[in-house]
């Protein structure tokens, strides 16, 4: 055998190898330590622990609770959602791309500030109703802090993954069907019920299950508007317990954080249950359908999607502005009491927030950076290789994301509560536990986007290089990285953005020294500093627009899809 094959296939075997321990190290061994808790005898998942939870009633009425937000959210999403990607990819509208980064921006915004800015927006003390003398009185409940104002929420938050997901689907659906129906003498609506929806089921079905698992597994929405209600989640009773109890009640909580798993694959399964039911394939595809004209109808359909912009985006942030502006709880906004001492306060002045600040942006970067060179090497097993494993590889990586956060959080506080073997190295009640969970759950988030730059780049020149005699890594330093590098900083950008004001994960995690950005706006809210919650919650929020615009720069050499906002 030549020299230069034994070496290119010796770092293919070298890049194989690496590729799989990172994978085991951050998308398995959190899993199967969770698993083994669950099987072996003496685990701290304990038969004494499972009884615990099973016996408490707190468990039922959180598992309840957490089925009725988790279905209402998602009918609420799947409804909006739906109804949104249908107006936007079928009909002749106009401002479509102004109309898609308004209505996909409360997905980049973390659920923690989406419901605070709801609560400042309807709340007694309200700067936004001040302003028109329409504020409640003080010591008024907030209608927010019910089972109505959660699920609420949860549809504004996931109703622009649902668009995301059907509108996909839209797009690939053959125009030739349409076309025949419509010269058939079939009217819009008729081609609407008959043709579109049937055909885009198995869209709005995956749709439906991503946000059931996204509505189950989430902690800011139910944490800001249930726990003053004393209307627990699963996800916020694990909180409870681990914040009262520490270590000792660990079985307990995996035991729940099993039982948000399962519920969120039932929903998935369920999902894989009704696609099944019938055949939606098409022979064929071709262009997207001509856009339907809606005449008349245009300027109503366009005022209400604008009007729904305004409901679900603007109003909220603007209220937030209001509260960031005010110096104290219930203080009417004026010329005289606006003030930026909030601002200040926050970011000079407070020891956590300081911390906070500096924790989540190197925590954030360093999630970014890592994403993006783990998903270049990955991507290219998965997109090029052709070897059985590929897929498993594929659903490893997607599996921390997939499942509820709770999950990831708990599995890795089981994986880190002791020392790690041989090194000593203790990295429970450390920032550095945070990062690994971070590591692990938003991999996937850079990764998707390079496999897309994969399918898009014609392979000769790799192919040429390694006939020429260069070797795996040489390609892929001088070659590969350079055609897929904008593909994985995009999504090296969605993480830092998502990752920046992340909570579900981080309260599970964080102790003294090691707060994130979510973490000490959550503390603000529950001890009453809403406004210097409200500063923090604009920051961010000011931080990923610029980053969101920042991002459009990279469009032009980007896969059609990477960019979520993008029309």
């Amino acid at each position: 055998m030549p020299t230069r094959i034994r070496e290119s296939r010796g770092q293919e075997m070298v890049l194989t190898a690496a590729v799989a321990v990172v994978i085991v190290l951050l998308s398995l061994l959190p899993m199967l330590r969770l698993v083994k808790e669950i099987v072996a005898p003496g685990g701290v998942l304990s038969t004494v622990a499972v009884e615990a939870g099973l016996a408490s009633p707190a468990t039922w009425i959180a598992t309840w609770h957490t089925l009725v937000v988790g279905i209402g959210g998602t009918l609420l999403a799947v409804l909006s959602g739906t109804l949104v990607a249908v107006l936007v990819s079928l009909t002749d509208i106009r401002g479509r791309s102004a109309l898609v980064l308004c209505y996909v921006m409360p997905l980049m915004i973390a659920p923690q500030v989406t419901a605070l800015a709801w609560l400042q927006l309807f709340g007694p003390a309200s700067p936004f109703l001040k302003l028109f003398g329409a504020a409640p009185p003080l010591g008024t409940k907030n209608p927010l802090y019910s089972t109505s104002g959660i699920i609420l929420l949860l549809g504004v938050q996931y109703g622009p993954l649902v668009f995301l997901l059907v509108r996909a689907g839209l797009r690939k659906m053959p125009r030739e069907l349409v076309e025949a129906a419509r010269a058939g003498g079939a009217g819009w609506f008729t081609v609407l019920i008959t043709i579109v929806l049937p055909l885009m089921t198995p869209s709005i079905m995956a749709a439906a299950a991503l946000a059931f698992v996204s509505c189950v597994g989430n902690f800011g929405i139910p944490a800001f508007l249930g726990i003053p209600a004393n209307y627990l989640v699963l996800p916020t009773l694990i909180y409870q317990k681990l914040a009262g109890g520490g270590p000792a009640v660990l079985g307990e909580t995996a035991f729940l954080s099993v039982l948000i798993g399962i519920i969120a694959m039932a929903g998935i399964l369920a999902q894989e249950v009704v696609s099944r039911r019938r055949d939606y394939r098409i022979s064929s595809t071709s262009l997207p359908a001509e856009p339907y004209e809606l005449r008349r109808w245009r300027p109503v359909a366009e005022a209400g999607l604008w009007l729904l912009i305004v409901l679900v985006l603007v109003l909220p942030l603007f209220g937030l502005v209001l509260t960031s502006l005010v110096p104290g709880y219930g203080i009417a906004l004026t010329a005289k009491t606006a003030t930026l001492d909030n601002y200040r306060f926050v970011l000079f002045e407070h020891d956590a927030a300081n911390r906070a600040f500096f924790n989540s942006f190197w925590l954030s970067i360093a999630a970014a950076f890592f994403a993006v060179v783990v998903a270049v090497p990955v991507g290219y097993l998965i997109a090029w290789g052709k070897q059985r494993w590929v897929r498993l590889l594929n659903l490893s990586v997607e599996l921390p994301y997939a499942l509820p956060g709770v999950v990831l959080a708990i599995a890795s506080l089981l994986l880190f509560l002791r020392p790690i073997p041989l090194t000593g190295v203790q990295l429970y009640n450390t920032v550095w536990i945070i990062l690994y969970a971070y590591l692990a759950r938003f991999l996937v988030l850079a990764l998707r986007p390079t496999i897309s730059g994969y399918h898009q780049i014609d392979r000769a020149l790799e192919e040429a290089a390694q006939v020429a005699g260069a070797g795996l890594f040489t390609r892929m330093r001088t070659i590969v990285f350079p055609l897929v590098a904008p593909a994985a900083i995009a999504g090296g950008l969605l993480i830092f953005m998502t990752a920046l004001s992340e909570l579900t994960v981080s309260a599970l995690l964080w102790s003294s020294g090691s707060e994130t950005i979510g973490v000490v706006m959550f503390s603000f809210e529950q001890g009453g500093d809403s406004n210097y919650a409200a500063a923090m919650s604009v920051i961010t929020v000011a931080v990923t627009f610029v980053l969101m615009l920042v991002t459009n720069l990279l469009a032009p050499h980007l896969p059609s899809g990477v960019l979520p906002w993008r029309d």
